[in-house]
């Protein structure tokens, strides 16, 4: 049988054979539920559907310093097919949209196809239409830390109800100096977006762009994650939005 391994010294120990069971069941499930006849209802649906989530359930509440911007967790393996079309959203002020244009064309980042100071963002994105427009023109937003905390009152329900593309923080320096590797961290990073109950939930992979090994590399790097930001876990499972929640981990019960 193997060892338990003890996720980066916390106190909590999970058998990384039973993450590759739950991985293994929910693809395998997964594959059996795309028949042929389904693609077409499900084409619109795509990006509700094909995730997979590690959930994770805590003893109490989180506190409310943790719930105010939502929290990046790098992965191994990205979630996003081919290019990733970005938008980068700045504070204008300690860094310009003009210097910003300047370092991402010097550093040569091509996803970055667009960047907007958070004025312009208030005054021109102020309607459901306008805001719905500009969720729809990008893959992935990414945001100046120091903006972060602001944007779900200038962003509202559109991007914030699902949770599908809530900005991701980065911390750039106005120098330029780190913008590679932020942005590129970022872009294979999920995001825990803790609220006010126990429960929350982080993406780790996706139907048809990685596979059974990268998931659960993804999953193990998440759990990491996850752990150096928020104490207490009670139970973690995995599971696609609409299949059961397969346990990987409870504290209490344990595992067999």
């Amino acid at each position: 049988m193997e060892e338990p391994s003890q996720r980066e010294g916390l106190g909590v120990e999970i058998e990384e054979q039973t993450v590759k069971k739950a991985v293994s069941a929910l693809l395998k499930w997964r594959a059996k539920s795309k028949g042929p006849e389904d693609q077409e209802e499900e084409e619109e649906q795509r990006d509700d559907d094909e995730f997979m989530y590690l959930i994770l359930t805590l003893n109490r509440n989180p506190p409310k310093n943790l719930t105010s911007i939502p929290h990046k967790i790098p992965l191994r393996h990205i979630l996003h097919p081919g290019d990733i079309s970005t938008c980068l959203i700045v504070d204008g002020k300690l860094i310009t949209a003009e210097a910003a244009h300047r370092i991402v064309k010097s550093l040569n980042i091509p996803s970055v196809t667009q960047i907007l100071k958070l004025s312009k963002l208030k005054s021109d994105y102020k309607s459901f239409d306008s805001k719905k427009r500009l969720y729809d023109s990008f893959d992935l937003f990414l945001v100046t830390s120091k903006v972060a905390p602001f944007l779900d009152k200038v962003l509202g329900k559109v991007f914030y109800r699902k949770k599908k593309k809530i900005p991701v923080p980065v911390d750039l320096r106005p120098d330029g100096s780190n913008w590679k590797e932020e942005i590129e961290m970022a872009q294979r990073s999920s995001l825990l977006c803790l609220g006010s109950g126990t429960c929350s939930a982080v993406r780790v992979g996706k139907w048809g762009v990685i596979g059974n090994q990268e998931t659960v590399e993804n999953v193990l790097d998440a759990i990491d994650g996850v752990l150096r930001i928020v104490p207490g876990i009670r139970c973690l499972h995995l599971k696609y939005s609409d299949s059961l929640a397969l346990p990987i981990y409870d504290s209490v019960e344990g595992l067999k």
